[in-house]
C-alpha cells in the first residue's frame, strides 16, 4: 500500500499513501484503502501508548466515515487520542488530501494488554 510514517508520538501519529497503486475501478481512492490506512494509523498510535506502560494492544472496534475521495496525489492520516486508558485507548484518525480536504474519519479502539511470552 506504500505506506509511510511522518511523524510518531504518543500525543499524535502521521502517516501517508500514494492514492496511485489504492484504487478502485472508477478510478478513485478505494475506501477500504482508506479504511485500512486510517486503522494502521490508529494502530501504532495505541501502540505507542501501550509501549509506555511496557504492554501491547489489540484492536476491538474500528469504524469509518467516508466524507469524500480523490483520484491523484497522497492521502495523509493524523490519529490524535480520545482516550488514553490503561485497559482501553480510542483514537480518531482523520485523513486528508494534498489540498487539506477531509477525505474519511476513522474512530479505533484498542485493548492495552499485557506482552505474552
Amino acid at each position: 500500500m506504500g505506506v509511510e510514517v511522518l511523524e510518531e508520538s504518543v500525543e499524535k501519529v502521521v502517516t501517508r499513501m500514494p492514492i496511485e497503486g489504492n484504487r478502485q475501478s472508477f478510478g478513485l481512492l478505494h475506501g477500504g484503502a482508506m479504511v485500512a490506512l486510517g486503522e494502521a494509523t490508529g494502530s501504532w498510535a495505541a501502540v505507542k501508548h501501550a509501549s509506555t506502560m511496557g504492554k501491547v494492544c489489540v484492536g476491538v472496534d474500528v469504524n469509518a466515515t467516508h466524507h469524500r475521495s480523490s483520484r491523484t496525489g497522497w492521502v495523509t492520516a493524523t490519529a490524535t487520542p480520545i482516550s488514553l486508558g490503561r485497559t482501553l485507548c480510542s483514537h480518531e484518525v482523520v485523513l486528508r488530501d494534498d489540498d487539506g480536504r477531509r477525505l474519511c474519519t476513522v474512530r479505533i479502539t484498542n485493548l492495552v494488554t499485557p506482552k505474552r511470552g
